[in-house]
């Protein structure tokens, strides 16, 4: 699970504008975006301030249904295997 505190600190250590807080949140592609203009020229870093912590929930979220769809699969297969 990503933390919004870790995140937003890796936010301002770069000053937004170094996207180390887009590859702390594993978006790799735009983390190099970041980094090569300098947040979109500012604009970009300045919109993560304020939607930073609801990109962490999404990411935390997504994670959990990967969990849980897992978690289920592994649960069928082991009925399947127990009813056969």
């Amino acid at each position: 699970m990503k933390s919004k505190g870790t995140a937003y600190l890796f936010w301002f250590i770069g000053f937004g504008i170094l996207g180390l807080h887009r590859f702390y949140l594993g978006k790799i592609g735009t983390g190099i975006l970041w980094m090569c203009t300098l947040g979109l020229f500012g604009f970009g870093a300045f919109f993560d301030l304020f939607t930073l912590g609801s990109q962490v929930d999404a990411i935390n979220t997504k994670k959990e249904l990967k969990e849980i769809r897992t978690v289920t699969l592994a649960n069928a297969v082991a009925q399947k295997r127990a009813e056969a």
